[in-house]
């Protein structure tokens, strides 16, 4: 399988399929077209007709929405874990992540993911808080209910799909209650999480819209 993704720095739906399926142990060739650039949109439509990333191509079948992708990588594989293997729990998991798939626009908004960047304090617009009280109270009744450390107690889809939250949370240093605070130290933690930040940290592409609070480079 290959999975087509964007800036590791900036491109929160690449990080929700590309971290399901490394933390799930699931092999793949990774393939990055970074995001902003003069050809970006051709080399986008040439894996996928909708030309955004994410993208997994499995053979012939081309899949190209980050919850569809780890949606079909949890049917694939089926003891790989992403979902809970309780159905209840599993009903739970998937409306955490559909959630979190079609909202939180003022966290986004205000908030970018941006790997390399410390902003301490910024983009605390009411929507954006409004946002955040939300995130929490659905992390407190999860990991309360859970035991942790992960939401569903081991690693699913739901984490994935939060670990792009986690990374904004950071970025801006966003004050939590202790049981939030120790969720995002434990995703942080995880070996692929390292690795994805790592990356994201030394790209050297830069857009504007993701930067909203930091200077452009200087001209070389």
């Amino acid at each position: 399988m290959k999975l087509v993704i964007g800036n590791k720095n900036y491109s929160s739906w690449s990080l929700r399929p590309w971290l399901a399926l490394r933390v799930a142990g699931i092999a793949f060739e990774e393939q990055r077209i970074p995001l902003d650039e003069p050809d970006s949109k051709a080399r986008m439509l040439a894996v996928s007709p909708a030309g955004r990333v994410p993208v997994l191509i499995d053979g012939s079948t081309v899949i190209w929405d980050s919850l569809a992708i780890c949606e079909y990588a949890a049917e694939r594989f089926p003891s790989s874990g992403l979902w809970p293997s309780d159905p209840l729990l599993r009903a739970k998991a998937r409306s955490i992540s559909a959630e979190m798939h079609s909202g939180y626009s003022g966290l986004r908004n205000a908030m970018p993911m941006n790997c390399r960047g410390r902003h301490p304090g910024k983009g605390q617009t009411p929507a954006a808080l409004a946002d955040i009280a939300r995130i929490v109270e659905l992390w407190s009744d999860a990991l309360a209910a859970s035991g942790g450390p992960f939401l569903f107690g081991s690693f699913t889809i739901a984490d994935a799909f939060h670990a792009p939250v986690v990374s904004r949370f950071v970025t801006h240093a966003v004050p939590l209650p202790a049981l939030c605070q120790r969720y995002v130290d434990t995703v942080q933690a995880l070996p692929a999480m390292v690795e994805w930040n790592a990356a994201g940290a030394i790209e050297s592409e830069w857009v504007a819209a993701d930067e909203p609070y930091a200077d452009p480079p200087a001209a070389a």
